[in-house]
């Protein structure tokens, strides 16, 4: 098993190497050039957009159940474990970059729900397929339709094996374990020299079993739970941080002292500086993409179900998704373990932030602290679960040309990785899914600026179209 982690190990850092860094924070860059900074001017219409319907439209599910959907498989582990792992490997300053990144990455995000559903197609019954292995073949060609299978690949892996399932179902079940049976004491068996608690065996069954229930539902049932689990439990995660950092107030200028100086290489030890920028942003760039999934290409497999004629409307509520995700709750949760310390504790995963939580809220019990992170956690993988198996299957559906019984089986499929997800180790877990969430970037990204082009005139032509004087035309003709 050590050897196997090692072989990891050395893939993700050649994955995760300078180049696939460079490349996102740039796409990120030039897009928000090419729509003429899109996640500034018009984020109050986005926000706008997510909850108002447009009237004949085609789709599966409305614009706010594609957003939840996508939500439902970014906002997760990544949001409570996925930045204290970022923290704690490559210091406070991981989370500026993480950050930076989310900044540019909504201009991506919004480029890719454009792009989703300008190329998607819905056949009579009103089923929608889209995302980048569309946008790929029809946008860029049909000789560019091994990129786009090469996609489709790397998602049902990374749903398979990565962000989709191992990383969650483990991330809950730690948490469970670490609530009700912290010194695991009460043990049901071993495995491979490591030793396994009840409230592992039985947290992991029931994720399991709930899981089995929505996903044989497909994405509508999956777009109605997302729906009313999302938001609830988005909005009491954030009341809980903002309680943290309000209680510890005085201590936030510090905090963002601290993360500016490290991002930079400030704290490192002489002669270290630049690879502690680079630690910094590696770390910080590969838990923001984990978590908010820009230019992953995930996203816009969502998108394209919405019920929008507008490509560009739709790409505005498919940028809000980066903005809840990771500059608002995942800033959160950075700023509670470095103001609290607990990035610096020696611990890892889930302990961090509840660390956090317990210490940095001082008028609940650590108990109660604990109890509440834990839900949160369980509430928040259990849609990323959900999430991504929608994503794997749209990828697996393109790569069979729309064969239902594919799409089955690979249903029990992905449900019995849930079921063994909490029996892989830590690090082995968190570095797979890093890999295939690498790998899936590049056939997007290279689908994304080759493509800017349609995005920026798309872009235009919208805007132009909402000005007083052409709304007034169109209501004169």
């Amino acid at each position: 098993m050590e050897q196997f982690e090692k072989i990891l190990t050395s893939i993700d850092d050649v994955v995760w190497g300078p180049i696939l860094i460079i490349l996102i924070m740039a796409v990120g860059l030039w897009l928000t050039f090419k729509t003429r900074l899109v996640q500034v001017f018009h984020l109050p219409r986005a926000l706008k957009c997510i909850f108002k319907e447009e009237e004949g439209a085609k789709g599966e599910v409305s614009s706010f159940g594609a957003l939840c959907t996508a939500l439902s498989a970014t906002i997760g582990t990544g949001n409570i474990v996925g930045v204290a792992t970022a923290i704690v490997a490559g210091g406070p300053g991981a989370l500026f970059w993480m950050v930076l990144a989310a900044f540019f990455g909504m201009a991506t995000k919004y480029a890719e729900g454009l792009l989703a559903v300008k190329y998607r197609t819905i056949d009579n019954e009103g089923h929608a397929l889209g995302g980048p292995f569309y946008y790929i073949e029809k946008g860029m060609g049909k000789g560019w339709k091994w990129l786009a299978c090469l996609f489709a690949t790397f998602g049902v892996g990374a749903g398979l094996f990565g962000i989709g399932t191992f990383t969650q179902v483990q991330s809950v079940t730690s948490a469970i374990k670490n609530f009700f049976d912290p010194e695991g004491t009460n043990i049901a068996f071993e495995l491979f020299g490591n030793k396994y608690s009840w409230a592992v065996v039985i947290g992991g069954l029931i994720i399991t079993v709930a899981a089995a229930l929505v996903i044989i539902g497909g994405i509508k049932r999956i777009s109605k739970v997302s729906e009313l689990v999302v938001p609830s439990m988005a909005v009491i995660y954030v009341l809980l941080c903002v309680i943290l950092l309000v209680c510890n107030i005085t201590k936030i200028p510090a905090a963002i002292v601290v993360i500016l100086e490290s991002a930079f290489g400030l704290r490192a030890v002489a002669g270290g500086v630049l690879g502690a920028i680079i630690l910094a942003m590696q770390k910080g760039v590969a838990r923001g993409i984990f978590s908010n999934e820009a230019g992953l290409g995930s996203a816009p497999i969502a998108a394209a179900a919405a019920q929008t004629k507008e490509p560009v409307r739709q790409g505005l509520v498919t940028m809000t998704g980066t903005f809840i995700d990771t500059i608002v709750i995942c800033s959160c949760t950075g700023l509670a373990i470095v103001l609290t310390g607990a990035w610096d504790t020696g611990l890892e995963g889930i302990a961090v932030t509840t660390y956090a939580f317990q210490s940095g809220i001082p008028f609940i019990s650590a108990e109660f602290a604990s109890f509440a992170l834990m839900l949160c956690l369980i509430f928040f993988a259990f849609t990323t679960i959900l999430g991504w198996d929608y994503y794997s299957e749209r990828c697996l559906e393109y790569l069979t040309g729309g064969k239902k019984w594919a799409v089955q089986v690979f249903r029990w499929i992905y449900i019995a990785a849930v079921f063994v997800g909490p029996y892989m180790t830590l690090s082995a877990v968190w570095t797979m899914a890093d890999i295939f969430n690498g790998l899936m970037a590049f056939p997007n990204i290279i689908a994304l600026l080759a493509l800017s082009g349609v995005v920026a005139k798309e872009t235009k032509s919208y805007f132009d179209r909402q000005k007083p004087g052409e709304i007034l035309k169109k209501k004169q003709k």
